[in-house]
């Protein structure tokens, strides 16, 4: 049988288009953290929608289950291949093409399979800006960023990535191909299909473009580095820049001291831009379509008010573009950085802002009580009330001993992110990694409905299984 499967999808597909076992599998079966490897039966690489679609009707007509995958950066387990050659991995990365840039209705259109910086490129060379902005851009596919609905740092002022979508192209799970593209940025004829396949992360459909909403290119703006003496103070700060500033505020990241350290470690000729030893420090970026200097005359205005009222206690202000690249760049690095530290337990939750920093301060004492000489790396975008809890095994402590303790520093960590009404998966998806916690902390009704529209579009359970939902 899977012999037969396999003669028809090599039909289908051209000889770059299907990889068996033995064919070099592994970029694609091996997971970007590590913590899960797939053994997919076969990988297939469609070069566009036609093959897509008729590779996925192969999979229905043979009952073989398919796993969509984009970049492979994801950190939830979401494009892995589960069990033992049972699975055929369908990566995108053939369909790149950016499609259309529509200046009139200031969209473009963009294959599943286009990078983030390559789509943001094409828009920037077309005069327009598409508003997100990931630190793994260069890997990450516009497929796989709206299949998870990623956020990113510019999520405080333009949304997450389904703020963006206008409509989309999709693959059913029959290999139906459902041709949703369009620039209309008014259309109440009937359910939102689009919205319901963002973030549903290859369960419901596979998808294949999509038409994104654009935004002018900034023709000023004004980025600096501040520190903090709390993530209280940094809440001050966050509130004052977005009355005077408004929606030219484009991002407010909370740093804490401990990542600047891993990043020093990572990159030693790093420089943190302010001098002071501050525990915490903010990362603010803002800009806007306007010509002239008004924006840094105004920032500059406001931050030297908060120096005055002690709500900062040091601040940089970036003297040209490559100055704030770097300033981005400590931020970018903490991730790949945290790896310095060893071992690390990870989180991805958002909370209410105002919540954040007593959820801080009541936190972080407890997870030193519960294990002496943990490392928390908090940081992310507190603009939006995402953060990336992340936390360091202690220097005395072997690594094994550190990743046993991960269930019951998850048990810590989100019982009292629920208790605050906060969420489990802010922007990283569920996956495999929090479909147990999902299970657990989501109202049974949504659980319910959420099953209910698996069924419906998914009927044998063919796309993506064992995600989300089980």
């Amino acid at each position: 049988m899977t012999a037969s499967f396999l003669d028809q999808l090599e039909a289908v597909l051209d000889k770059p288009g299907l990889l068996r076992p033995g064919d070099g599998l592994e970029r694609y079966e091996s997971e970007w953290r590590g913590r899960y490897r797939s053994r997919a039966l076969a990988v297939a690489r469609p070069q566009d929608v036609s093959v897509l679609a008729a590779v996925v009707a192969c999979c229905a007509r043979h009952q073989i289950p398919v796993v969509a995958q984009g970049g492979n950066t994801g950190l939830v387990g979401g494009a892995v291949a589960c069990g033992e050659r049972r699975e055929l991995l369908l990566s995108l990365d053939r369909m790149t093409a950016v499609r259309a840039v529509d200046a009139h209705s200031a969209c473009m259109t963009v294959e599943a399979g286009c990078t983030l910086h390559n789509a943001a490129r094409a828009a920037a060379e077309a005069g327009w800006r598409l508003p997100l902005a990931l630190a793994s851009g260069g890997s990450a596919t516009i497929g796989g960023i709206l299949a998870t609905n990623a956020g990113g740092n510019e999520t405080i002022r333009f949304g997450n990535a389904r703020a963006m979508v206008l409509g989309v192209e999709a693959v059913l799970a029959d290999g139906q191909v459902w041709h949703g593209l369009s620039p209309l940025r008014k259309d109440n004829a009937g359910y939102d299909l689009a919205q319901l396949l963002v973030g549903s992360e290859g369960t419901l459909a596979i998808l294949s473009a999509a038409t994104l909403a654009l935004r002018p290119l900034p023709a000023q703006r004004a980025v600096a580095w501040l520190a903090v003496s709390s993530p209280a103070a940094a809440l001050k700060v966050l509130g004052e820049l977005r009355r005077v500033l408004d929606e030219s505020l484009s991002a407010f990241e909370l740093i804490p001291a401990q990542a600047i350290e891993f990043v020093q470690q990572l990159l030693p000729e790093a420089t943190c831009p302010v001098a002071s030893d501050s525990a915490w420090h903010v990362l603010v970026d803002c800009d806007c379509a306007r010509p002239g200097e008004s924006l840094r005359e105004t920032l500059l205005m406001v931050l030297e008010r908060l120096y005055a009222d002690g709500a900062v206690n040091d601040a940089a202000l970036a003297e040209t573009e490559a100055q704030a690249n770097a300033f981005w760049r400590l931020r970018e690095s903490i991730s790949d950085a945290q790896k310095t530290g060893g071992v690390s337990i990870k989180h991805d939750i958002s909370l209410p802002v105002a919540e954040i920093p007593s959820f801080l301060d009541e936190l972080l004492p407890m997870l030193q009580r519960q294990v002496p000489g943990i490392r928390p790396c908090v940081f992310g975008h507190l603009g939006d009330g995402n953060l990336h809890f992340n936390l360091s095994q202690p220097p005395d402590m072997a690594a094994d001993g550190f990743l046993a303790r991960e269930a019951e520093l998850n048990e810590l960590v989100f019982a009292r992110v629920l208790a605050r009404g906060g969420s489990i998966a802010a922007e990283h998806g569920i996956g495999l990694l929090r479909r147990d916690w999902l299970a657990r902390s989501a109202d049974p009704v949504a659980l319910e409905a959420m099953r209910r529209i698996k069924q419906a579009l998914d009927p044998n359970n063919l796309l993506n299984p064992g995600k989300v939902v089980g």
